[in-house]
C-alpha cells in the first residue's frame, strides 16, 4: 500500500507510490550526450584567457602555482542590480521593492571539460572556501536579508554555459518559503526544546537504511519523506544556523563528503542533472538554537506534474530506503 510522509523540515507531505515505484537503476539517464569536450574552448567566456568576454572585474580569486583555480565575477546579466537603494513601496494592493541586490557567478575549475562530480577534493575545498568568504563579505551590505549559494547542473537543472561554475544571488527580502521553514523551525523548537535538524540528523543516524555516506562533520542522506528520488540532504553535525560560521575542519571535510556524493551520482545514475543548494539562515540571524543550515541535492530525473500544482503535494515514484542503498552501494 502506498504511503504518505510528511517532512518534518518543510511540512509537505508525500505521496510514497510504492506499487508504481522503479527501481533506482530505472533512473540512469542512459541518452545523455557522451559530447566530448576540449580542455579549452575560444567561445567559452570562462576559460582561461576570456576572461574579458564576461566580467574583467573579480571579487575573488583562488591561485595554486600561479595559475587560478577559482574565480568570482559579477554576473553579465545579473536578476538584481549592485547599485541603488532598498525601497519599499505600497499602493493598494500593489506592493513592490526596489530590485537591489548581489549576483556573481563562480567559476569553479580553468578546464572547461571537466564536470563538478570529477573535481578533486581539494579543488571543491577551493570552492566551498570561495563561497565562504563571499557570503560573509555579503553579510556586510545592509541592504541584503538573504544569500543563496546554488548550483545548476545541466538542462534539466537550467543552466546554459557548460563549463562548471555556480551562482551565489543575495536578495533585500527572505523569500516565502524560507520564511516559512524559518517559522516552523523556531515553532519546532518552542514546542520540543530541541533543533528539529539536530533531532532529524539523530534520528536518521540511528536508524541508519537512509543514510548515504558519513564523514567526520557531515552526514549524507535520503529524507524520510524525500520529495522526489535521489533527494538529499547533507547535513552539518555541529549544530550552526549560518553557513558563513563554517570552521576550516568542516570545509575541508565538507568537501570531502560533496565530492563523494557528486561521484556516486555520476557514477551511479549516468551524470544526471541536478540543483544543489545550500540552505541557511537569513543575514540578520546568524546564532539560533533551532535552525541548523544544511546543503541539499536535487537530482532533475522526474518532471513535477499537475497533481503537484494543483494540491501542492509530491509523489515520489522511488523509495528514499532503497535510493540510499543504491548511492550507499556505488563505488567511487
Amino acid at each position: 500500500m502506498p504511503e504518505i510522509r510528511q517532512n518534518l523540515v518543510t511540512k509537505d507531505w508525500v505521496i510514497i507510490a510504492t506499487e508504481r515505484a522503479k527501481r533506482p537503476e530505472d533512473f540512469k539517464k542512459t541518452e545523455k550526450s557522451k559530447e566530448t569536450l576540449p580542455e579549452f574552448e575560444t567561445s567559452c567566456p570562462f576559460c582561461p584567457g576570456n576572461e574579458q568576454q564576461m566580467s574583467p572585474d573579480e571579487t575573488l580569486r583562488i591561485e595554486k602555482n600561479g595559475t587560478w583555480q577559482v574565480r568570482i565575477i559579477p554576473n553579465k546579466f545579473p536578476a538584481l542590480s549592485k547599485t541603488g537603494e532598498r525601497i519599499r513601496t505600497v499602493d493598494g494592493i500593489k506592493r513592490k521593492l526596489t530590485g537591489v541586490g548581489l549576483h556573481e557567478v563562480v567559476i569553479e575549475t580553468p578546464m572547461h571539460n571537466i564536470t563538478s562530480a570529477l573535481l578533486s577534493s581539494e579543488d571543491f575545498r577551493s570552492i566551498i572556501k570561495s563561497y565562504k568568504v563571499r557570503y560573509n563579505e555579503m553579510l556586510k551590505d545592509k541592504r541584503i536579508e538573504m544569500i543563496i549559494i546554488f548550483k545548476n547542473h545541466g538542462e534539466a537543472a537550467g543552466t546554459s554555459l557548460i563549463h562548471s561554475h555556480s551562482q551565489i544571488v543575495a536578495t533585500p527580502v527572505v523569500p516565502s518559503q524560507v520564511r516559512e521553514r524559518f517559522n516552523d523551525a523556531q515553532e519546532y523548537f518552542d514546542e520540543n526544546f530541541e533543533c528539529v535538524y539536530c533531532k532529524i540528523l539523530s534520528e536518521e543516524l540511528k536508524d541508519g537504511s537512509r543514510i548515504v555516506l558519513e564523514t567526520k562533520h557531515f552526514v549524507a542522506f535520503i529524507p524520510y519523506a524525500a520529495l522526489s528520488p535521489f533527494h538529499l540532504w547533507i547535513y552539518p553535525k555541529r549544530h550552526c544556523s549560518s553557513f558563513g560560521n563554517i570552521a576550516e575542519d568542516e570545509i575541508s571535510d565538507l568537501a570531502i563528503n560533496l565530492q563523494t556524493t557528486l561521484k556516486k551520482y555520476y557514477y551511479g545514475l549516468d551524470d544526471p542533472d541536478f540543483n544543489y543548494v545550500i540552505r541557511s539562515a537569513p543575514t540578520d540571524l546568524k546564532n539560533l538554537d533551532f535552525f541548523h543550515w544544511y546543503l541539499t541535492i536535487v537530482p532533475r530525473i522526474t518532471k513535477t506534474a499537475g497533481f503537484e500544482l494543483g494540491s501542492g503535494m509530491f509523489i515520489n515514484s522511488s523509495l528514499p530506503e532503497n535510493d540510499a542503498k543504491f548511492l550507499r552501494d556505488v563505488k567511487v
